[in-house]
């Protein structure tokens, strides 16, 4: 027995240990401590996958062991999403996808074409938007009806925050005229009372709930979407907002069978869905349940934004007030207690008040860094923007929404609450700090046009000309950060991800050009080479245009 063990042990001595990997010849280049840019020109990784030290050109390392030629490409740290919906993302790419639909009748066109190839059970499906449309009339149940009339429909606004469905689904829900609103959701109705077909906010949840939820099959299946989805766009973590018991069952099962190559900061869909408490990191640090999503009220788009004033398209209304401040306070207090981050949405100067208040009363019960978030931050009061800054609160915000909104934001609102809207840079110099993502699926995954936006308030097209309220565009490297550094530090993960510093993930994309020397419309229109998750490739671009497959 000794003889073998010294046999094994002899022959565990003379195996070689996997080497470090150099990657050198290439444009480095990152967000440092300090806030500045740092470039280098090569990247040590160890053979745990973590990063070792960057080299300038100039210190570069004689390193014998494999190296890889970068081939003078732009490397820069894998990017975050600090407000995304993984689940929602694959779901919506294996359902009816209305997205850029430019009319109703292209609606009805695709309607058509899926319920022809799909031809039994419900049909679903996400993406549809009236501002786009030339008289931004919302769809009814009437419209559905001319084209699927016996099936029950049921497809939700590009923001999740409207469905309309036919008079099938409406039938099969028990929604009539004598139904009432729920607490926190409309039923919008004709001149006669009766349903339109079209529910905002939790009244979404009375069709929602009648439809048959994903298999444990689809969601594996949406998650594995979801994830090609974003390493094709140089995204190596997100925030996921609103993670479900079920979602996390899935993303908790791909972990641990090695499918799962993204890193998830899971937030719980609400206080009766989060577990006792916050788990660790898990997997090789690709999952953890860190947080907890609240809703203090709805959607811009829908009218659903909870205002202080009413909107100045419809001024019989203020929008959707979600909870009272002691609701409020009591859910938060409940996630708080056990320990879990709070993410609670606002997107209305109303509803940011409220939420800020919230987080101001509990900062006199809960000591020590709790970096308490508001997810949107997309219409605040002027006056309540300091308020952001002393709280220390995380403004989780995404800079296409501002590009997206634009238009119907000048409609919804007035001029002086205009000048709160999407503040960026306002809420910076508060020392309010900013974390950016995109909000997929409402808007694409990819982070490149959001940097774009946030360094020139226009969209891809560069439009409007000069930017709008270009006072609150940010500088390069905040932006940067924004995508990196600050949305790790948003999740409680700076000290893992978010930069390539010694003993971080060597976590990196390369790309087809410099951030730093190319216009806003060239920025936004970065396509990514390659993706790595702990120093392994995980995702490069084919050989044909627009392409892309995992890495081996």
């Amino acid at each position: 027995m000794l003889r073998t063990i010294l046999a094994l042990n002899a022959a565990l001595l003379a195996t070689p240990a996997l080497a470090d990997t150099l990657i050198h010849n290439a444009n480095g280049i990152q967000v440092g401590a300090d806030g500045k840019l740092q470039r280098f020109e090569s990247l040590l990784i160890g053979d745990d996958g973590k990063v070792i030290r960057t080299f300038s050109k100039v210190r570069s390392p004689a390193h014998s062991g494999p190296r890889i030629d970068a081939q003078g490409r732009t490397l820069l740290p894998g990017l975050i999403d600090a407000h995304g919906h993984v689940m929602g993302l694959g779901l919506a790419a294996l359902r009816l996808d209305l997205t850029g639909t430019g009319s109703l009748a292209e609606l009805q066109s695709r309607l058509q074409d899926y319920a022809a190839a799909n031809p039994d059970g419900w049909i679903v499906g996400r993406g549809w938007n009236q501002e786009l449309w030339a008289d931004k009339r919302f769809p009814t149940a009437a419209d559905l009806d001319s084209v699927v009339p016996g099936r029950p429909v049921a497809l939700e606004r590009v923001d999740g925050h409207a469905l309309v469905v036919n008079r099938a689904a409406l039938k099969q829900a028990g929604i009539t005229a004598a139904t009432r609103d729920p607490v926190g959701g409309r039923i919008e109705r004709d001149q006669a009372g009766h349903p339109t077909g079209l529910l905002i906010d939790a009244a979404m949840a009375l069709v929602e709930s009648r439809i048959p939820a994903p298999s444990a099959a689809d969601r594996e299946r949406a998650l594995a979407k979801a994830q090609d989805l974003l390493l094709a766009t140089g995204l190596t973590a997100v925030a996921d907002m609103g993670t479900s018991a079920e979602d996390w069952v899935a993303m908790n099962s791909a972990a641990q069978s090695g499918r799962l190559q993204l890193r998830i900061m899971g937030y719980a869909a609400g206080v009766d869905a989060m577990p006792a408490t916050p788990s660790a990191w898990l997997h090789g640090d690709h999952l953890r349940m860190v947080g907890v999503k609240l809703y203090a009220d709805g959607a811009l788009g829908s009218r659903g934004a909870w205002l202080k004033r009413p909107y100045a398209d419809k001024p019989d209304t203020r929008g959707l007030r979600f909870l009272t401040d002691a609701e409020l306070r009591a859910q938060a207090n409940r996630a708080a207690a056990a320990g879990f981050q709070l993410a609670i949405h606002a997107i209305g100067d109303a509803a940011n008040a409220q939420v800020i208040s919230t987080y101001e009363a509990l900062r006199k019960t809960y000591a020590g860094d709790r970096r308490w978030r508001i997810e949107h931050v997309q219409v605040v009061d002027r006056a309540d923007i300091p308020r952001i800054g002393r709280a220390r609160i995380i403004a989780s915000m995404q800079p296409v929404h501002q590009t997206s909104d634009r238009t119907m934001a000048e409609a919804r609102l007035d001029p002086p609450r205009l000048a709160g809207a999407y503040a960026w840079n306002s809420i910076a110099k508060s020392g309010g700090i900013l974390a950016f993502g995109s909000d997929f699926p409402v808007e694409s995954p990819n982070p490149f046009p959001g940097l774009a936006a946030a360094v020139s308030r226009q969209d891809p097209n560069g439009i409007p000309p000069g930017g709008w309220r270009p006072e609150e565009r940010v500088s390069l490297e905040q932006a940067l950060a924004g995508f990196t550094r600050n949305a790790a530090f948003a999740g409680f993960a700076e000290d893992r991800i978010g930069s390539l510093e010694p003993g971080k993930w060597a976590d990196f994309i390369l790309v087809d050009r410099d951030p730093t020397r190319v216009n806003p419309q060239e920025l936004a229109a970065t396509e990514v080479f390659e993706t790595w998750v702990a120093g392994k490739k995980v995702w490069q671009r084919s050989a044909s245009a627009g392409a892309g497959e995992r890495g081996k």
